[in-house]
Parts: C-alpha cells; sequence; structure tokens
C-alpha cells in the first residue's frame, strides 16, 4: 500500500514537472533578427517572460544598472511586464517603468535619461496573439541578432542568471511623457497649422498622439483612438489595405494629409490630402528635399528608392547604405551622427532626438516641411524624381530562405553580375535594379524592382523572379 502511495505521488511530481518544464521551454524559434517575438502563451508566456529579465538582466551587468521598460496595449502585455520585471529586479537590476507607452517613447527614455538600457513588450505590428520584447542597451540600440541576442539566448537556455539583492521599480510614466513633449517641443516649428487625420489603429498611439500633435496647434481628427488590444478596427499593420478608413476620412474632411500608427508607434504610415498611401522612403526623400545641410549624413536600407540618393548627392549630402532594419540604421545613425534615416517600411529615424525612429515626431515634420511650401502633400511628391517600382513577396519556407539568398548570390557572381551583397543579393543595371532578399520576421523572400521606365521593370522583374525560382527549385531537390 505504501509502495502504491509513494507512487502516485512520485507520478503526480513528475506530471507537474512535466508540464512546468513545457511551459517554461524556450523555443528557438521566438529569437529573431531584432527581437523576441511570439505567439502567447504557447510560445511567449510569464515563466518565459521573467526567464528573458533574469538573462538580459545577467547580460546588462545585474546589480546597479538601470532599465527602462515600456508596453503596448496587448492584453498579455501587463502580466509579461509584470513578470519581466520580477526577472530583472531578481538579478539586482533597477526599473523604471513607463507602463503603457508607444514604443519610441522607451527608446527616448533610454537616451534622454542616459540609462543602461531597456526592454518594450511589444510585438510591433503582427496580430494580436503575438507578443514579444525589444532589448535594447545604452543610447537605445538594439540587442538583436548578431548584437548581443545570442549572448542573451545562451544565458536564458544554461538559465546562467546572477540572481542578487532585488532591485528597485519606480513608476516614470508621467516623468517621461512630461519631458518628451518638452523635448520635441523645440525640434519643430510649424508656421501655420493644418487639418490632419490620424489612425492609431486602438494601439500604443492611441490618445497621447492627439494631445501631443494638438499641443503643436494641428487639427487633429483621429479614428480607432480608444486603446484596445484585441485591435477591432484594422490589423495593428497599417498597409495600402487596413489604412482604407483613414483614406475616406482624409478626402470626405478635406484634411491637409494622414497618418496611421502601427501597433507600437514606431512606423507612421503618410496618406496625402487625396487618399494616396505614400512609401516610407518617398517621404524620407522629402526630408531631404527640405531640411538636409550640405554636409549632413543620410542613413538608408538597400530597397529605398534612388529618388533618396538623388536628393541627398542634391544637397551636398552624404549617402549611407545599409541593411534592412531597426538595429542597423539606429546604429548607423548614431556611430554616423546622421541627419535623417529611413526604409520602406516607413520607420524614419531623426538625429534630432537621438537618432531614434518615432512615428508622432514624423507627423510633425510632415506638417512643417508643408509649412515652408504653398503646396499640397502630392504636389510635392510630385516634384521628386520619378521611377517605376515593382514589390511582391514569396512565400519560402524558413528552413529554405536564407540558403536560396546565398544561391542567388552565387549565380549572379559567376554569371559576371556587380551584386551588392549587404543585404540579399542586388543588382544594379543602367536602367534600374532590383533586390532579392529574405524576410527576418515571416517565412518570405522580398522582391523589389526600380527602373526608368515600365518596359525596364518588366524585364528586370521577369529576370529576377525567373532567378528566383530556379535556385530555389535546386536547393528544395537536394534535400
Amino acid at each position: 500500500m505504501l509502495n502504491k502511495i509513494v507512487l502516485k505521488v512520485n507520478k503526480e511530481n513528475f506530471l507537474l514537472s512535466y508540464f512546468v518544464s513545457i511551459r517554461t521551454m524556450i523555443k528557438e524559434n521566438i529569437f529573431r533578427a531584432y527581437d523576441i517575438r511570439g505567439i502567447y502563451p504557447s510560445e511567449i508566456n510569464e515563466n518565459v517572460s521573467e526567464l528573458i529579465g533574469k538573462g538580459f538582466g545577467t547580460f546588462i551587468g545585474g546589480p546597479g544598472k538601470k532599465l527602462a521598460v515600456g508596453r503596448d496595449v496587448r492584453l498579455s502585455s501587463e502580466s509579461l511586464s509584470t513578470s519581466l520585471i520580477n526577472g530583472l529586479t531578481s538579478v539586482g537590476v533597477d526599473v523604471l517603468d513607463l507602463g503603457v507607452v508607444p514604443t519610441p517613447i522607451v527608446y527616448f527614455a533610454i537616451s534622454h535619461w542616459n540609462l543602461d538600457g531597456g526592454v518594450v513588450v511589444s510585438a510591433s505590428h503582427n496580430p494580436p496573439e503575438w507578443n514579444g520584447f525589444k532589448l535594447c542597451r545604452e543610447k537605445a540600440r538594439l540587442v538583436g541578432s548578431g548584437l548581443g541576442l545570442e549572448e542573451v539566448k545562451k544565458l536564458i537556455q544554461n538559465k546562467n542568471f546572477k540572481l542578487s539583492k532585488k532591485g528597485n521599480v519606480v513608476n516614470r510614466r508621467d516623468d517621461i511623457l512630461r519631458e518628451y513633449k518638452a523635448f520635441i517641443f523645440n525640434k519643430v516649428t510649424l508656421k501655420r497649422s493644418f487639418k490632419v487625420g490620424i489612425d492609431p489603429g486602438n494601439g500604443s498611439c492611441s490618445c497621447i498622439a492627439k494631445e501631443i500633435l494638438e499641443k503643436f496647434g494641428l487639427n487633429i481628427k483621429a479614428i480607432n483612438d480608444t486603446p484596445d488590444g484585441k485591435f477591432p478596427s484594422r490589423s495593428p499593420e497599417p498597409t495600402e489595405e487596413s489604412v482604407s478608413a483613414l483614406k475616406e476620412l482624409v478626402v470626405k474632411e478635406n484634411l491637409d494629409f494622414g497618418v496611421a500608427f502601427d501597433g507600437d508607434c514606431d512606423r507612421a504610415l503618410f496618406v496625402d490630402e487625396k487618399g494616396n498611401t505614400l512609401r516610407g522612403d518617398i517621404v524620407l526623400a522629402l526630408f531631404i528635399r527640405y531640411f538636409l545641410k550640405c554636409g549632413e549624413k543620410v542613413v538608408y536600407e538597400v530597397s529605398c528608392t534612388t529618388a533618396v540618393e538623388d536628393e541627398i548627392k542634391s544637397k551636398g549630402g552624404i549617402p549611407i547604405l545599409t541593411r534592412v532594419g531597426h538595429s542597423f540604421i539606429l546604429d548607423k545613425m548614431i556611430s554616423e551622427k546622421a541627419k535623417f534615416g529611413g526604409e520602406i517600411s516607413s520607420h524614419l529615424y531623426f538625429g534630432d532626438i537621438y537618432g531614434l525612429d518615432d512615428a508622432i515626431f514624423s507627423v510633425l515634420k510632415v506638417a512643417e516641411l508643408l509649412s515652408l511650401r504653398e503646396a499640397s502633400l502630392s504636389q510635392l511628391v510630385n516634384e521628386l524624381p520619378k521611377y517605376e517600382t515593382y514589390r511582391e513577396n514569396f512565400e519560402i519556407p524558413d528552413e529554405y530562405k536564407f540558403k536560396v539568398i546565398e544561391g542567388i548570390k552565387e549565380k549572379l557572381q559567376k554569371e559576371g553580375y556587380n551584386v551588392i551583397t549587404i543585404d540579399g543579393a542586388k543588382v544594379v543595371e543602367k536602367e534600374g535594379w532590383f533586390i532579392l532578399r529574405a524576410s527576418n520576421t515571416l517565412p518570405q523572400i522580398k522582391l523589389t524592382v526600380e527602373a526608368r521606365n515600365k518596359e525596364s521593370l518588366q524585364e528586370l522583374t521577369k529576370f529576377a523572379t525567373e532567378i528566383l525560382f530556379e535556385v530555389y527549385k535546386n536547393i528544395k531537390n537536394s534535400y
């Protein structure tokens, strides 16, 4: 009888231990190029969050280090933030808790308060069931792939934590919002007011953006402006299709322009007065045309339009080409002391605010450039150099996508093409260029083609697509 009882207890303990270990198991796929991200609660949960806090706190240095922690509006973000902070403080880190704020506010806190780093609990533009962590070092430099994330991952997997006297937690949300508003107020000069439509998409910019923009005298018409982690109005990712309500608002209300924010407010998708969406690199080209001075630097990624380089050179600026992604561009913004930076995906970076990408500040700069000219936003865009552009995303499994890109590079180089390999494979010809690059967040290979005319665009697109599928087929068949 005693043996049966012991056996039953041991079985129950084993099952309990098994389910706890399953819940705290760190899955490889959550460690991505720029952050840690996965589905809640199967991949990201409170136990995993606490381990991440312990691992990152140990990586940063533990006792005496100060980190800012902020979160987005997702339903899981509050509990994940709490468990993360428990992990951080368990290794001696002091935490400045910023609560629900836009991601750029966390970045700003790190730089403005000269902190040792910070964490944003957010899955950015991913669907509502996702969540994640953006880990930052000093000056808001992201701890991404090749920039320390592998070391953090190893600390977590080995549970090699340096537990210490518990760190302190202080709520600083009101302080950072007040200091942010005061800081940017002197960075923008508006000569007149504008009517602007904003669509925060129920994300982190809800309520905050309207208040800040109105402080500058802008007349704001807002939709989807209530924080809601279910994102009932549209996807957290602003796209041509998802911002149809904003486009209708801009045209119907005769607004000067509109802007849609992503879930954590570090991207701003602009809409001109006619309801046309503008890519991030086009907005960057406008900033360069109206604000760049001779000798100043601009950081831009490999798939940006040639118009960006055209504008930099016409102003006597210095172009700096880099890989796609926040961690790479911000690092260059800081090290090169650049004036502007940008990506097609509508991340826009500003030297005036520590090199950070900030969607709210982007709105103010668009309003400022409009105040310099008696012209509409669409008219200013039409004055930029014109190129034909084509973009497509091809579904390629994660286990193949990087091998395919390497195969494409090898094939093109063997055939005598001059291949730019900063990020993917970019081929520049006399009439245009194309780039094939693997997505760092999705099972995709992204194609961007640009040419001086439609005929050249079609030829380059056909060539790039054919080489992609030829290499993909060969690699797939070899497995």
